[in-house]
């Protein structure tokens, strides 16, 4: 990737190994960002961005069930990932960081913010991290469908090779007008063998329930929004993972938020769903420039 150097790390944590991507400029760095994905994801959705941060050290865990990252034990949810992502700071020397999360990979930002508030500088959250407009009372698996529909059934399904698999991909409303080569190393990234001779999302169906139901019915990223001290810039999709609208905040309900969260800054991002406002090259434009806004703003205002 042209202006950056691509390596990766294996992070010590609980349960084993966290698998972590490592973009160094090839240029002297100025700074340093953590990069964290989304529910189903892995830090393969960050090229487009990271190749827009000239100079920037870009750090990017597969979150604790996900990617090379799939075979951790021990259970997952936001403080667990938060865990993750201070022990992969303490790895590379880093002390404090300007922190990016991706739909899931929001909260987990919220949260380790929350936790480690020393650690973190800034935030910036795009399409996530502020609560989604969920029915109250739902079981486990009425909350992952009624939030990641397809998506998370996915996860059930068994492929014969790559090929198979990047074809299911092509068919994706999300990325019919935004299909490059970056997408399918990610796809292919994403495969993992079942056991069986045959090949599934490395993705679990269980973490991805754990993780969905910790994110809206636990007690930690209420109080994370609620005693959130970071500055924090929020970029919001209006369109959601099947490239529908109103995407995953409808504007009554973001405004709502909003209201009760005045510094929060938000931007809409016009035109966009919620894979390719990280996943294709407009979407990436736009985040890259507020995060390189946001590296370039002292720490302390």
């Amino acid at each position: 990737m042209t202006g950056h150097a691509y390596r990766t790390i294996d992070v010590p944590v609980n349960g084993g190994d966290l698998r972590v991507a490592v973009w160094d400029p090839t240029e002297a760095a100025t700074a340093d960002v953590l990069l964290v994905h989304g529910v189903t994801s892995s830090h393969l959705a960050w090229p487009f961005v990271v190749e827009r941060l000239p100079g920037v050290r870009a750090v990017a865990p597969d979150l604790r069930g996900r990617g090379a990252s799939n075979a951790l034990e021990g259970p997952a949810g936001m403080r667990a990932h938060a865990e993750d992502l201070a022990a992969t700071l303490d790895a590379l020397g880093i002390e404090s960081i300007v922190v990016v999360g991706h739909s899931m990979g929001a909260f987990v930002a919220l949260a380790f913010a929350h936790l480690y508030p020393d650690r973190v500088e800034r935030l910036v959250l795009v399409d996530g991290g502020l609560p989604l407009d969920v029915p109250a009372g739902l079981d486990a698996d009425a909350l992952v469908a009624g939030i990641l529909g397809p998506t998370a059934a996915r996860l059930s399904m068994r492929f014969d090779d790559p090929a198979e698999y990047r074809d299911f991909w092509r068919a994706h409303p999300a990325f019919r007008e935004a299909w490059t080569a970056e997408l399918e190393r990610y796809i292919e990234y994403d495969l993992v063998p079942d056991g069986a001779g045959r090949l599934r999302p490395a993705t679990s169906y269980e973490t991805t329930a754990e993780d969905t139901v910790d994110m809206n019915t636990g007690p930690l990223l209420l109080h994370a929004l609620a005693e959130l001290r970071h500055p924090t810039h929020v970029l919001t999709a209006p369109r959601g993972l099947q490239d529908e609208e109103p995407g995953l905040y409808a504007p009554e309900h973001l405004e709502r938020i909003l209201a009760s969260h005045p510094d929060i800054v938000h931007e809409r991002v016009d035109d966009l769903n919620h894979y390719t406002i990280v996943m294709a090259p407009a979407g990436a434009e736009i985040v890259a420039k507020v995060v390189r806004d946001e590296l370039a703003t002292p720490a302390s205002v």
